[in-house]
């Protein structure tokens, strides 16, 4: 698969929307949200300078509202820019709070999932950053996701999607 991660994340948006579990449990989706109302003066396209994340999830609960948000990424084992797009422009985005309450979810096109984090840590590590490189972690839900840990943001979960697999 060769798609970009706009085309991912839409196709990933159509299953959200016809789970329905979804209903269940009183989700919504959509993707390329808005993740803060800025004081950006209202002149002609000033939507265009919104800043955008690919996933927002919301739920409410009685009167209050919960958001989270997933900002995705493609990934090549052996794309050594694309690893360094997703640190790049993945991490450092959270990690700066240009995106908070949320998420990175690497769509891996190439390559396996362990090599392509071995190389995002290695790059990292050269970095002088090897406190923040990704470890993985098991739980009920999940048979593996990763997490880092960053001193102004604490802990940061990573999802790999692994569609090596999948044809166009």
């Amino acid at each position: 698969m060769d798609w970009n991660e706009n085309d991912i994340s839409s196709e990933i948006h159509r299953y959200i929307k016809e789970n329905p579990l979804r209903k269940k449990w009183r989700v919504s989706t959509n993707v390329e949200a808005h993740t803060s109302n800025e004081n950006i003066p209202k002149e002609k396209g000033f939507a265009d300078r919104y800043l955008r994340i690919d996933f927002r999830l919301t739920t409410f609960s009685k009167s209050e509202e919960y958001e989270y948000f997933f900002e995705a990424k493609n990934l090549k084992q052996n794309d050594s820019a694309l690893k360094r797009r997703y640190i790049n422009t993945g991490i450092d985005s959270f990690v700066s709070k240009k995106y908070e309450n949320g998420s990175l979810v690497g769509y891996l096109l190439e390559g396996k999932t362990d090599g392509t984090i071995k190389g995002i840590n290695s790059l990292l590590t050269k970095d002088k950053r090897s406190t923040e490189t990704l470890n993985p972690i098991s739980n009920k839900l999940l048979k593996s996701y990763y997490e880092s840990t960053h001193s102004d943001i604490g802990t940061l979960k990573h999802l790999i999607f692994d569609f090596t697999k999948e044809s166009n």
